[in-house]
């Protein structure tokens, strides 16, 4: 009897384990990526010799799905285990109201006037939905009065089980001259749930606003990264480190180089202690017509820069920023992806 049971047993396990392989074969593939599960997956680690290597979020804003599981897997997918997160997948994630807008063509027509390449008509477009968008922000602040804020402890659960770390934060016009103060502490107590050192905002170049930041910055308890685009200069961020020890560097070494500025390893070296986290990508000088390109094409010094943070063991991550192109045959994954190993050769 007891060797028929062994026999029952053994099949019952080989009938189970075989119903279990074929469920496999035929799951869906958005099934395994489900936040339940990928915590039993091996998790990536981007920290090469001592150097953090992270992703923004917003290197995925060509992806059709940015919800808060979709965007972890794409992080997971191109080998990343820290972030700067843009506000999108976690204040959805917490109920924050549906925008109407398509902010993917009004983030295209900003950079179109950033870079003075806007027609009249595209400005005038550009001006419509810069007041839908005003509508919107004040829709949202009054939802952020009454938001629950465990729902940000709970995205932070989902990305650290599955091994990621949130280092920054950066959400949608919450730091602006406009804001309310109750907007600007909300953003920071969400930024500290979410597990980050310091949130992150375009730099003002206004010297009132810095300190305005600078004070509420101290009061909650988290530091504020300014980052920079072609305003970037050796002395841009000077005031502002004055003014407060919370105020500190987002800095950009690609829109840096892009600027004019001669000379990038230097302000790595003057201002390391207050760099908070710093943005890689390739672009070209000045001479060069500014491009932005794939990594290694460009004029940006990123491996001399990596190598730098290691030699010096400065203590702040490099953030991988997509912004070139993705090629018709790519996308935002793998070329994050391509990133990360550039990073790798460089550092090994």
């Amino acid at each position: 009897m007891k060797e028929q049971d062994k026999l029952l047993g053994r099949r019952k396990f080989i009938r189970n384990t075989a119903l279990v392989t074929v469920g496999s074969a035929i799951m869906p593939p958005s099934l395994f990526s489900a936040p339940s599960i990928l915590k039993y997956y091996k998790k990536p680690n981007s920290l090469i010799n001592g150097v953090q290597i992270g992703v923004i979020t917003y290197s995925f804003r060509s992806m059709e799905d940015q919800s808060a599981e979709a965007t972890l897997k794409y992080v997971l997918d191109s080998g990343m285990n820290a972030i700067e997160l843009i506000g999108d997948p976690a204040e959805t994630f917490a109920g924050r109201p549906e925008n109407p807008m398509d902010m993917s063509k009004m983030w295209g027509l900003m950079r179109k006037r950033r870079d003075g390449e806007i027609t009249e008509e595209e400005g005038k477009e550009l001006a419509d939905m810069t007041i839908q968008q005003e509508s919107y922000k004040k829709q949202v602040s009054e939802w952020r009065s009454t938001a629950d804020m465990d729902k940000f402890a709970q995205f932070r659960k989902m990305y650290n089980d599955a091994g990621v770390n949130i280092y920054a934060f950066k959400p949608r016009n919450t730091f602006g001259k406009d804001n309310s103060d109750a907007d600007i502490e909300w953003g920071m107590k969400a930024g500290k749930m979410l597990g980050a050192s310091h949130v992150t905002v375009e730099h003002p170049s206004d010297d009132a606003h810095t300190m305005r930041l600078g004070t509420l910055a101290k009061k909650n308890g988290i530091y504020v990264g300014y980052h920079g685009h072609e305003q970037q200069t050796p002395t841009l961020w000077d005031t502002a480190l004055e003014q407060s020890e919370y105020n500190t560097l987002n800095l950009d070494l690609g829109h840096y180089v892009a600027a004019g500025n001669s000379k990038p390893m230097e302000i790595i070296i003057a201002k390391h202690d207050r760099i908070k986290s710093m943005h890689l990508k390739d672009r070209q000088t000045p001479e060069h017509d500014k491009g932005n390109l794939s990594w290694g094409q460009g004029d940006t010094p990123i491996a001399q820069a990596l190598q730098l943070i290691r030699n010096n063991k400065y203590n702040f991550p490099a953030t991988v920023e997509l912004e070139y192109e993705v090629p018709e045959n790519s996308n935002a994954v793998e070329e994050v992806k391509k990133c990360l190993a550039f990073c790798e050769v460089a550092l090994r």
